[in-house]
């Protein structure tokens, strides 16, 4: 593997925690003062946290000089698939009283990976490294 991409993963991951720190602390207002149901607070607090992650890894990890709508039309690709999904996997784990913070722990894993691999291999492919600093 390339010292690059060790580079991008690294950064990729350090990214995605601090998105996932926005994630669950909103997640949690949401959840605990609130008390929204499980989907609409971890929707909410997706969308929150997908915003984040796509700004910094964009400009810092990927280091592309990416169409920003065209990039940001196949990440909702992504999550158009990804999001209903999750949700609708969240719920029946809901119904079946698995704890929320289990559930989203397992959804924000399985969304970090998945997510790296679209961003690399399908949205910043070919498109990597061409941000120049302004």
């Amino acid at each position: 593997m390339r010292k690059e991409s060790i580079f991008q993963m690294i950064k990729f991951t350090l990214f995605s925690v601090s998105a996932g720190i926005i994630q669950v602390v909103t997640f949690a207002i949401f959840n605990e003062l609130f008390r929204w149901m499980y989907w609409p607070a971890y929707l909410t607090s997706l969308v929150l946290s997908i915003i984040w992650n796509f700004t910094f890894n964009r400009r810092f990890t990927f280091k592309s000089a990416a169409n920003v709508p065209i990039a940001m039309l196949k990440l909702f690709g992504f999550y158009a698939v990804f999001t209903p999904l999750s949700t609708y996997l969240g719920h029946l784990a809901e119904a079946a009283r698995i704890n929320d913070y289990i559930i989203l722990f397992v959804t924000m894993i399985s969304n970090f990976v998945l997510e790296f691999l679209f961003c690399k291999l399908v949205i910043y492919k070919n498109q990597e490294n061409t941000r120049t600093e302004k």
